[in-house]
């Protein structure tokens, strides 16, 4: 599932905690804009719905991220709040789940 959104919501606090876990900002906006398997997080924010996607990558490595969108100005964005590779256990249940 595609999501419909004019762009990404970047700032210094988002950026950092994304890049940390050693995606490119470019790998997590080609990743979002791919086929992720898109679904609510547990984990609940008072202010806005979470959501995570997970999937593989252009170079097939299992990438989850978890995102919000926003509205700025009139446009619909993508604000990733956290992005890193999966662990094999969680890939395992990953490729499980989809087949």
């Amino acid at each position: 599932m595609a999501i419909a959104a004019d762009g990404f919501d970047w700032d210094a606090g988002n950026r950092e905690k994304c890049h940390k876990h050693g995606l490119s900002l470019a790998e997590i906006e080609a990743f979002l804009l791919g086929d992720p398997r898109i679904a609510p997080t547990m984990r609940r924010s008072a202010a806005e719905e979470r959501l995570m996607a997970v999937g593989r990558n252009d170079q097939g490595r299992a990438v989850f991220v978890v995102f919000t969108i926003r509205q700025r100005r009139g446009r619909r964005l993508i604000r990733p709040l956290s992005a890193r590779y999966m662990h094999k256990k969680e890939i395992e249940g990953y490729e499980t789940r989809r087949s």
